[in-house]
């Protein structure tokens, strides 16, 4: 397997998988969060027979589809960027990665893609009882959808179930409950669908607050605020919980990602409970933060749950990696040994005392001599080992400022649904005209945040694709710099326009609303017609 990939074209492939992802993430979690909350309006239709509960199903479910449709043609193309940009990765980990993706697409992706038509054109088909059995599913398959790609990524950022076999170069099963019950994943789906709630909620509460301002079906727009508000509040509870559970998780499997996370610099063995930087500025090349402003004895019970464990900053994370280093060099080596003669027992033997630490010797290969590591002498292996364990290192200032940022608006967006959903229950919210407007200009946030949150978990798992045992250096195609930059053009244009399609589509028919693109509740009800049908869907001449 050739090393000699040119470090421009991965800082391209990179940048490529990151727009395409972050793309595609504008989409994602408006699907999930809208999903159910149109089960949860459908479900109080079902039992109240109220007719207004279906309108609102029906109008909210027509911005649910424009996005939805959008977002399957951005994923799509997420996947086919693993084989084309990052060959070596899925040589290296596919058998792995790729089951949790192929049952995503089997159990989740056709089930959400074949009810979703069922769901908007089923209305006057079905039975009512059976046409809220099929948009729970179409939750279902999005919400299924989101834990088998967590799950991949969750191996991604703590390897569980799998062994690396030397006969085969590759990563290999070991065990499919550890791939499936993997802590990082769990904690990670349930946070973000989570966070997928707290978008769909946002934007529900922000377009009826509109609906509102402009006087526009108040009595939909009612009813839609506060089932979003009550969504939003429980949904924020449990993204800050689950949050929490994720930093507990992180300081045992990915402390780098923590320490940058927290800019913390030196470990404190002094204080019973470390500080807890409120903000900072860290400086990488002087190992330290330039300024901050710290809240004692916070740090060590909010990420450990204990007063006493100690939390190793930076400095002393490179000087632990180093004999890992030194060790991955040793496995290395015996490891290409072993490649060339399979019956060299003795290499063999020596790669599997050292097998745990074969990332680490990966990763010190861009720092050796023509990146060979057989050059690696006494000479230069001080520079070697300093220059990787530096490496071993994300990028603190992006790490700890994303995940800052990230918080804040969460916090702030709990504050906002809290005030809107008791305003709401005391039927004074549109004694509040601030309040409204507020919701209305905070539609975006939720967005931000996510995408903030994806940067803090992908960027804190750096310079890994698989922590710990492949480098993002070696990951991978070999292509020319020219292709990379013809396909980030072309990738930038294609979804740019996605971008577009979504922002016309949805603010048109959020503008329309649901009484200017129905031509009036009472005139509908009066001509005998079914209020709230959308355009698309043929109108009913049964009764419900």
């Amino acid at each position: 397997m050739s090393m000699m990939i040119d470090p421009t074209v991965v800082e391209l492939s990179r940048l490529q998988f990151a727009l395409t992802a972050l793309y595609h993430f504008l989409f994602v979690p408006l699907t999930l969060g809208m999903s159910f909350i149109l089960a949860t309006m459908e479900t109080v239709y079902v039992i109240t027979g109220k007719q207004i509960y279906k309108e609102m199903t029906q109008f909210w479910g027509k911005l649910f589809g424009i996005n939805f449709a959008l977002g399957v043609a951005t994923g799509i193309t997420m996947e086919f960027e693993f084989g084309t940009n990052w060959s070596m990765y899925s040589h290296f980990v596919g058998d792995i990665f790729g089951t949790p993706l192929a049952i995503e697409g089997i159990m989740a992706f056709f089930m959400e893609s074949t009810f979703v038509g069922v769901m908007f054109f089923g209305w006057e088909r079905i039975s009512a009882k059976a046409h809220l059995v099929v948009t729970y599913l179409v939750a279902l398959g999005s919400n299924l959808s989101a834990l088998w790609i967590l799950i991949a990524n969750g191996f991604m950022q703590d390897p569980r179930g799998g062994t690396f076999d030397p006969n085969t170069m590759r990563m290999q099963f070991s065990s499919f409950m550890d791939l499936i019950f993997n802590p990082d994943a769990q904690a990670k789906f349930v946070h973000t669908t989570l966070a997928g709630y707290i978008t769909g909620a946002m934007f529900v509460m922000g377009v009826s607050a509109y609906y509102m301002l402009t006087n526009k079906r108040k009595d939909m727009a009612l009813r839609s605020f506060r089932i979003a508000t009550l969504f939003g509040v429980l949904s924020s509870i449990g993204v800050i919980t689950l949050g929490d559970a994720l930093g507990f998780i992180d300081v045992k499997a990915q402390p780098t990602k923590l320490a940058a996370m927290e800019a913390i610099w030196n470990t404190d063995y002094n204080t019973v409970s470390a500080s807890w930087n409120l903000i900072a500025i860290p400086s990488r090349s002087e190992q330290k933060n330039l300024f901050e402003v710290s809240i004692p004895y916070v740090l060590t019970p909010l990420l450990t749950h204990s007063e006493t464990k100690v939390i190793p900053g930076i400095i002393q994370l490179e000087q632990e990696a180093k004999p890992k280093i030194a060790n991955g060099i040793k496995a290395m080596i015996a490891l290409k040994a072993y490649n060339l003669d399979h019956g060299n027992t003795q290499a063999l033997a020596t790669f599997k005392q050292y097998e745990n630490d074969m990332g680490y010797g990966f990763l010190a290969m861009q720092f050796a001599p023509d990146q060979d590591l057989k050059k690696i002498d006494a000479t230069n292996l001080p520079s070697v080992l300093d220059k990787t364990a530096k490496d071993t290192i994300p990028n603190v200032w992006v790490e700890f400022w994303a995940f800052r940022l990230m918080v804040a608006m969460g916090f702030f967006m709990l504050a906002l649904f809290a005030f809107a959903a008791y305003f709401s229950l005391k039927n004074e919210i549109e004694k509040h005209p601030a309040l409204l407007k507020l919701a209305m200009w905070s539609i975006p946030m939720p967005w931000v945040a996510v995408e903030f949150g994806w940067i803090t978990a992908e960027n804190g798992r750096q310079p890994w694709t698989v922590f710990g045992w492949l480098p993002t250096f070696v990951s991978a195609s070999t292509h020319s710099v020219g292709y990379m930059v013809f396909s980030l053009i072309g990738f930038t244009l294609l979804y740019s326009s996605f971008i577009a399609a979504e922002l016309y589509l949805m603010f048109k028919y959020a503008r329309l609303g649901p009484q200017d693109d129905h031509h009036g509740h009472d005139a509908v009800a009066a001509g005998g017609g079914m209020a709230g049908q959308p355009t698309f869907a043929k109108p009913s001449m049964r009764k419900e």
